[in-house]
């Protein structure tokens, strides 16, 4: 489990495709990192398999690479990275399992006096979960829905710290990047959706 608070970032040095996958060796100032360990890059979670000096690898399988930006991955890119919250340890952000719900397009960025407002196109699917002021993970990073401007677009405000320690302030627009729906939403809408009637269609 994680918070999206991102505590480094990395850079790919390496990637190559392996009979188990994409390899993706990414530099980064974490320590002690053992092999087993969960890592999120860009807010999805996967397994160290291999660990070096001043560096990681972890493995991206196909059911992740067709539900992330992973296979678009190329040395030099910059990465967003989270260790798993200790248990007890501050929730810093809000509850973010690490599993990447859909990949968004950054459509518009605009900006303000002490901060920047960024428009991303979501699946519908990402889109029906969210909510005004409520909690979305982009690029692994905890954000709050500030509005929801038009069908499928998201706005997050982005402050100046944000935009300088994680790779949302590289965004440009076309960029694309990583979601992950409120979890506590996604539970509520399991829960709620034997109950839902569907709406009628006008004639």
């Amino acid at each position: 489990m994680f918070t999206g608070i991102v505590t480094a970032m990395g850079t790919v040095t390496q990637a190559r495709r392996t009979p188990r996958g994409l390899a993706l060796t990414v530099a980064s100032p974490y320590r002690g990192l053992a092999i087993g360990e969960s890592v999120a890059l860009d807010g999805a979670c996967l397994t160290v398999v291999k660990t070096g000096k001043g560096t990681f690898t972890v493995e991206a399988v196909t059911m992740t690479r067709s539900r992330t930006t992973f296979g678009d991955w190329k040395p030099g890119r910059t990465c967003n990275l989270e260790r798993p919250m200790r248990l007890g340890g501050r929730l810093g952000g809000h509850l973010v399992a690490g599993h990447v719900d859909g990949v968004g397009r950054v459509v518009r960025r605009t900006v303000l006096d002490d901060s920047e407002l960024i428009d991303i196109r979501v699946p519908k699917p990402v889109f029906d979960l969210c909510v005004p002021h409520g909690s979305i993970a982009v690029d692994g990073v905890s954000m709050t829905v500030n509005a929801m401007p038009a069908r499928h677009v998201v706005q997050i405000s982005v402050i100046p710290h944000t935009l300088e320690v994680t790779t949302l302030g590289r965004a440009r627009v076309g960029a694309r990047v990583h979601l992950e729906a409120d979890l506590v939403g996604k539970f509520v809408r399991q829960l709620a959706s034997p109950y839902l009637t569907p709406r009628r269609r006008r004639r």
